[in-house]
């Protein structure tokens, strides 16, 4: 199962059911993809709470007048066919309102660092 795609997912759901918090489970990947989201400024904040024994990242989202901030997202790079691409091929998603979400050697990064950085990596997904 595909817990990345789940969790983006999961966000773009309850921001279109008008929720201003979901909660998914907890891992390290995911903590590290919803602070870059944080800091590109896709949600507002991110938290790990415990409930019933189990780690969960509590994710506060954008909403103005019950609209969302994230109107949608892709996975690019899935289990079955990983995607890689380099510094120069990193394009701005949907003229720049959007994000590509990259795991580099240097850890998870926007596609604006990486291409700042020049470094390339595995495509996870994009959102905008």
């Amino acid at each position: 199962m595909d817990t990345i795609s789940n969790m983006i997912i999961q966000i773009k759901n309850a921001g279109n059911a008008g929720h201003n918090r979901v909660l998914v489970p907890y891992s390290k990947l995911k903590h590290s993809i919803m602070e870059i989201l944080k800091k590109e400024k896709f949600v507002k904040d991110v938290e790990t709470l415990s409930q019933k024994g189990k780690k969960m990242l509590a994710i506060d989202l954008f909403m103005e007048n019950r609209i969302p901030k994230i109107k949608g997202v892709k996975r690019i790079s899935k289990p079955s066919r990983r995607i890689y691409q380099k510094s120069s091929d990193i394009r701005p998603i949907k003229y720049g309102y959007g994000a590509l979400i990259l795991s580099t050697s240097k850890g998870i990064m926007s596609g604006r660092e990486a291409r700042r950085a020049s470094l390339g990596g595995e495509a996870l997904f994009s959102i905008w």
